[in-house]
Order: C-alpha cells, then sequence, then structure tokens
C-alpha cells in the first residue's frame, strides 16, 4: 500500500535511505519486484526486494531498527499478514541459528495448517518458510547467492531451483 513517503517502490527505496542513516553499512539491494500478495487475498500485490547488509549490533537489535523504520513509514502492527505500507524482515544473520537449533527445528517442521495459526514470540532464524518463498528467494539471489542456509545446507541459489518454476514466474522485475 502506498504511505506518505508515496507508492510502495518509493516508500521501499526510501526505508532503504533510512537503513543506512539508523547504522546499517555496505547496503546492496536487488531489484524490485512485483510479487501477489501473501496470503493470496491479503491485499493488494507486493512490491519485494532483498538486502544485504553490515550490521553492528546483533540481529535482534536490527529487528529493533526494521520495526521503528517500519514504524516511521506509518506501519501498524495490527493483523498478521494484514495489509501494510511496508514489511521489513529479518531473514537470516550470517550462519546464526536463533534461539537455538531445537526451536527452530520446531517451527522448521510446523504443519501446515498451523502455520497460519501460530505466531512465534521471539526472533526465529533464519526465517523458517524462506525456502518456500519465490518472493523472498528470487529477490535474494540477485544479493547473496552463495549464501548458504545453516540448517538446510543450501544455497540461495539452490533453494531457487527447487521452487516450481510457476511460483518463480510470479516474481516479476519492476
Amino acid at each position: 500500500m502506498p504511505s506518505a513517503a508515496g507508492s510502495p517502490d518509493v516508500t521501499s527505496r526510501s526505508a532503504l535511505r533510512k537503513l543506512s542513516a539508523a547504522g546499517a553499512r555496505e547496503v546492496i539491494s536487488s531489484r524490485f519486484f512485483a510479487t501477489p500478495c501473501f496470503p493470496p487475498g491479503a491485499g493488494p500485490d507486493y512490491v519485494n526486494a532483498a538486502a544485504g547488509l553490515t550490521f553492528d549490533g546483533g540481529p535482534e537489535d536490527l529487528l529493533a531498527v526494521l520495526h521503528g523504520i517500519e514504524a516511521d513509514f506509518g506501519r501498524e502492527r495490527v493483523q498478521r499478514w494484514g495489509q501494510r505500507v511496508l514489511d521489513l524482515d529479518l531473514i537470516a544473520a550470517g550462519e546464526a541459528v536463533l534461539p537455538d537449533a531445537e526451536t527452530y527445528r520446531a517451527w522448521l517442521d510446523l504443519p501446515l495448517d498451523e502455520q497460519t495459526q501460530r505466531a512465534p514470540d521471539r526472533l526465529i532464524l533464519p526465517h523458517p518458510r524462506m525456502q518456500d518463498r519465490a518472493f523472498v528467494l528470487v529477490p535474494l539471489a540477485e544479493v547473496a547467492p552463495e549464501w548458504r542456509h545453516p540448517v538446510l545446507g543450501k544455497t540461495v541459489a539452490e533453494m531457487v531451483e527447487a521452487l516450481p518454476q510457476e511460483a518463480r514466474d510470479e516474481v516479476v522485475p519492476l
């Protein structure tokens, strides 16, 4: 959805600039992509991108920065997967598996019917659904194709290749 800054792509570019202003360094970004909303029917289609960066704090600190930037653009966390002007997700932090391998595995193996009903009460990294989502992996492949998932052992490029072609085709460069 548009924000006070403008259209979704303008909002996203502005958010990238705010990341740098908040202490992120070496920020690189993929192209911007049009993608179907997730879950289907949750609102208008999205603009997605991926960014790689260096940050001096821990993953929780970076997540707080991301949430602060979302709030700066008018994001209110009212409904999970509800319509929003900006959604900045922390997908991975190097080789970190958070909060621990056992908890991560539980979220990774969560049955499909429970995935929409439950939300973790803490940061889970890498994102336990990243390997299933073309809207995450296709942009991520532009900035970190050789990053290797610390649990699954696959690179981003390998995870993209494993997605159905139909899912990859839904991620369209703007």
